[in-house]
């Protein structure tokens, strides 16, 4: 039976949303409507943050994430790879870690040194690395989640483009705003107090979190009426 446990990697997350989700995916949904519903719970956790509801901002950030690794799933894309190599335990616009962007003001991004001896294993230590890199205490939560609701943005931009020229560094674009919507995620979470892994845990605990089954069986209608 398919199941996340907290002490697994996003990698394995990522590949258990697939084992899950794929199949029923792949004939239910284009990547437009993968998009569409990604960005569906995103906006209710934003919603959760204008209420001060940290309920309604954990579950729907957590369905967003899962959402999230579809479309990387469906574009045949290394998440974790992806932001290691793009925050390789350093800001990835100013190389500090902490962030100094608002301190320094960088003109540009600057070159970042990949250690990889420091490369974070388990789903959760990725989540303290961007802790590191950029403390909660440096922002609200409401500015935290302005900026995921940029990066969201930015992600769908850079798929559009990609599929309107097919260019190589289109697609590399596309790479780096997924790190980049993936950093903001582990933002809200780190400013709203969420321990993504111990909560991914739970909420699948056993296959799909809503039908129980794998591959999941809920069916697209049904999804589109989900309420949280």
């Amino acid at each position: 039976m398919p199941r996340f446990r907290k002490s697994q990697s996003l990698r394995e997350f990522q590949v258990f949303v697939k084992d899950v989700y794929g199949l029923p995916n792949d004939r239910s949904y284009s990547l437009g409507n993968l998009l569409t519903q990604q960005q569906r719970f995103s906006m209710r956790a934003l919603k959760g943050i204008r209420k001060k509801d940290r309920k309604k901002i954990k579950l729907n950030l957590l369905i967003s994430f899962s959402w999230f690794m579809s479309i990387a799933n469906r574009l045949h894309i290394d998440v974790e790879d992806c932001v290691w190599k793009r925050f390789p335990m350093l800001c990835s616009y100013c190389a500090g870690k902490p962030c100094r962007c608002k301190k320094i003001k960088p003109p540009k991004r600057q070159k970042v040194r990949i250690d990889n001896a420091l490369r974070p294993h388990a789903l959760s230590e990725f989540q303290e690395m961007f802790r590191l890199i950029y403390p909660a205490k440096s922002r609200t939560l409401a500015d935290a989640g302005v900026h995921l609701a940029e990066e969201m943005g930015e992600v769908a931009e850079a798929i559009h483009h990609y599929y309107g020229q097919h260019l190589h560094r289109q697609f590399n674009d596309i790479q780096c705003e997924i790190a980049d919507f993936i950093s903001c995620a582990f933002g809200v979470a780190n400013s709203a107090k969420i321990d993504v892994a111990e909560e991914l845990g739970k909420m699948f605990s056993r296959n799909c979190h809503v039908c129980h089954d794998a591959p999941c069986t809920c069916n697209f209608s049904s999804i589109t009426k989900i309420k949280t």
